[in-house]
């Protein structure tokens, strides 16, 4: 238990953004000025979604996004915001739709945990 809570401090501490994170003030900015371009990912579990969750997202799970990618996200070349609880989930999501071709994906910096 204190092993966890160390990496989970050393986490929140010592990691900055990437290139692709980007923090809630920037999002907001982005659903003023691209509203029609922009996908909200929810990339939690349907439990957690139906909990709560940004206006707007869509849910598909960590683990479905490589089947279910191609189904709902159909336009490469709209803005893609992913996010989770903490941001670890989502940042991975990023690097897959990355791989398959997604042009502009982008990962809420420290997911709804900073919000």
């Amino acid at each position: 238990m204190l092993k966890k809570l160390k990496n989970l401090i050393r986490y929140k501490l010592f990691r900055s953004m990437d290139n692709d994170d980007i923090s809630y003030s920037e999002l907001k900015e982005l659903m003023k000025e691209n509203s029609n371009d922009l996908i909200l990912l929810d990339v939690r579990s349907i439990q957690e979604y139906k909990e709560s969750h940004l206006d707007g997202a869509i849910q598909i799970a960590d683990y479905e996004i490589n089947m279910k990618a191609k189904q709902y996200l159909t336009d490469k070349s709209k803005i893609i915001v992913v996010y989770c609880q903490s941001g670890s989930r989502s940042k991975k999501v990023c690097k897959q739709l990355q791989k398959q071709g997604y042009e502009k994906v982008y990962n809420l910096y420290g997911g709804l945990d900073e919000i």
